[in-house]
């Protein structure tokens, strides 16, 4: 999946999730991973696809993809082997590559699978920016703060602990500067501001 993905039209689709194909069937709201990151139903891990599950899929079954768990980065310490979609996109259903590494920010579906959506996160781990390798282990210390989307001038923040997401404002688009880099974090006053990850934070692999 690659980042021009990311700029199509927010009243359409979650930014952090779509792939092009079934766009017109499965709809989503615009979402910060963080955000996503902190429902308290998400699990948060790095994985390597292995391949897809054959067997009694197709219809309304869901496809089954075979993983390697590589990483926890949020959620129970368990070793999931399986993920879970649905069965094509118009049941928002995603494709994974075979031999891709990747962050999935998925929903507890067993105690040894996960189910992911269009709706949800589920980058190449090489996909992502220096700067979100680092944030993946700080997206929780900002879970207090509140993320509010601004899709036009003017834009103000109504609480001291709302950050404004303004990627949606003309000439941001196409960098998403705010989604890749940055997270919402409390200050030392108790506010929350935007953190701009940084390859000095953590040594990742």
């Amino acid at each position: 999946m690659s980042w021009k993905n990311f700029g199509l039209p927010l009243l359409l689709l979650t930014l952090w999730a779509l792939q092009d194909q079934g766009a017109q069937a499965c709809s989503c709201f615009p979402i910060h991973p963080q955000q996503l990151y902190c429902q308290s139903d998400v699990v948060v891990i790095k994985a390597k696809v292995l391949g897809v599950i054959r067997g009694d899929q197709g219809g309304v079954q869901p496809k089954k993809y075979a993983i390697k768990h590589m990483k926890t980065f949020k959620g129970a310490e368990r070793l999931f082997v399986v993920v879970l979609t649905g069965p094509n996109s118009a049941a928002c259903g995603v494709s994974l590559t075979k031999g891709v590494e990747y962050v999935l920010m998925a929903r507890l579906h067993s105690e040894s699978s996960l189910h992911i959506s269009l709706c949800d996160f589920y980058h190449p781990w090489d996909s992502l920016s220096p700067a979100q390798k680092n944030l993946l282990y700080r997206y929780g210390e900002g879970c207090d703060c509140e993320i509010k989307p601004c899709y036009s001038y003017p834009c103000c923040n109504t609480k001291p602990t709302e950050c404004l997401w303004t990627d949606f404002l003309p000439g941001k688009m196409s960098s998403h500067e705010q989604a890749r880099n940055y997270a919402c974090l409390k200050t030392s006053d108790g506010c929350c501001d935007w953190c701009k990850g940084t390859t000095a934070m953590r040594q990742w692999r």
